[in-house]
């Protein structure tokens, strides 16, 4: 769910809403950009709809089907949508002519596509006499297709990174311990973010330390849903692969990224016997060039998302590589005052504030006692 400061105008709470229902098809629209879409009627949202998967109807055209479901003629009404409407013949036929065809007299657009081939609509409404206004909520429409331009314009999947933590930025007790930081209802949020992704993304130390699972554990998973990979990136491979829950429990749907070296060890050849895939990445070992590990995954297994659970270590790690590409950070009100409990993102020394990684909140939410963020590099 999607929150703005401040008092909206009439125009921009139909955007808003339009933004909040597109935020529900993300992780099944991938390779596709999300997008949400209201009708308007004297002020009033009388249908709503949303590009729910890959494949299925764009949200202009759900919208149009809700409004025929409830009987509601659109002809001369206005909608609201995200993203503006395609105009090219796809996996649907364009948007532009279901809109055309249902005569509705004016279309909000939050922002134009970045998609050359999709492109064109607002063009396309204007020569058939559709009223058309653009630019509204136009910076969190442009957020919404973040991961789309990210697909369209390199390799890499999108990866977000998850991360909870006390006020003073503890992740946990300085002994280490796997016990939660945050409250119950911030679980349950990344719970539904390991519904989106492809894969979940650790470092070594919290699969040693941890020993976890990495699965989705929502109360009702997706008809279909296939549990998220597992990822491991270390320098250093288990021995004995039993001892790990992973390894024991789904070891074909675990992958070691880890060095060349390591990846031609004994360790590496028991784990491929067992099933577990072992990725040999460029770099050192504590400087992995994991920008190739996820460039494979998008393109060998699949995955458009990743989420990257790891300690603040690898986080930094992330953000310094240029791969952090969303930040979801759950702030708890507890306090440690430990200096010596490990940080939410650690590894550099001596930095002035200048040279701070910069980052802006895209979103903002209450999740039971704790604040949820959301946050994308400047």
């Amino acid at each position: 769910m999607c929150s703005w400061k401040g008092t909206l105008s009439s125009k921009e709470s139909f955007m808003a809403r339009a933004v909040q229902l597109a935020c529900l098809g993300r992780g099944a629209t991938a390779p596709n950009p999300c997008v949400g879409a209201v009708l308007v009627d004297n002020g009033q949202i009388v249908a709503e709809g949303w590009h729910t998967g890959y494949g299925q109807l764009h949200a202009e055209r759900e919208c149009l089907a809700d409004a025929q479901s409830k009987g509601i003629n659109p002809k001369g009404l206005t909608m609201y949508v995200t993203l503006e409407p395609c105009n090219h013949h796809g996996k649907t036929s364009p948007c532009t002519e279901a809109l055309i065809k249902a005569e509705v007299g004016k279309v909000v657009v939050g922002t134009r596509d970045p998609n050359l081939v999709a492109s064109g609509g607002v063009e396309k409404l204007e020569t058939h006499g559709t009223e058309v206004v653009v630019g509204v909520l136009e910076e969190e429409c442009k957020d919404l297709i973040a991961d789309f331009l990210l697909w369209q314009t390199s390799h890499s999947t999108y990866n977000i990174i998850k991360m909870a933590a006390t006020l003073d930025g503890k992740i946990a007790s300085r002994f280490r311990i796997p016990e939660p930081v945050s409250g119950p209802e911030s679980f349950a949020r990344v719970h539904e973010l390991r519904g989106q992704v492809g894969a979940v993304v650790i470092g070594g130390g919290t699969f040693y330390a941890d020993n976890p699972s990495l699965t989705c554990r929502m109360d009702r998973l997706p008809r279909g849903f296939i549990q998220p990979f597992a990822v491991v990136v270390t320098s250093r491979l288990p021995e004995k692969p039993t001892d790990f829950a992973l390894l024991r429990e789904r070891p074909e749907r675990t992958i070691f990224m880890t060095t060349e070296a390591a990846a031609r060890s004994p360790e590496a050849d028991i784990l491929r016997q067992r099933g577990t895939s072992v990725w040999p990445l460029p770099g050192c070992s504590d400087c992995l060039n994991l920008s190739t590990g996820f460039e494979r995954l998008r393109y060998d297994l699949g995955c458009h998302y990743t989420l990257c659970e790891g300690g603040g270590r690898f986080a930094m790690h992330l953000i310094a590589q240029g791969l952090a590409d969303e930040i979801v950070h759950f702030v708890t009100p507890r306090i440690l005052g430990d200096d010596a409990a490990p940080a939410a993102y650690s590894g550099r020394t001596e930095v002035p504030m200048a040279e701070a990684m910069n980052f802006r909140i895209i979103r903002m939410e209450p999740t039971g006692t704790d604040i949820m963020l959301t946050m994308r590099p400047r």
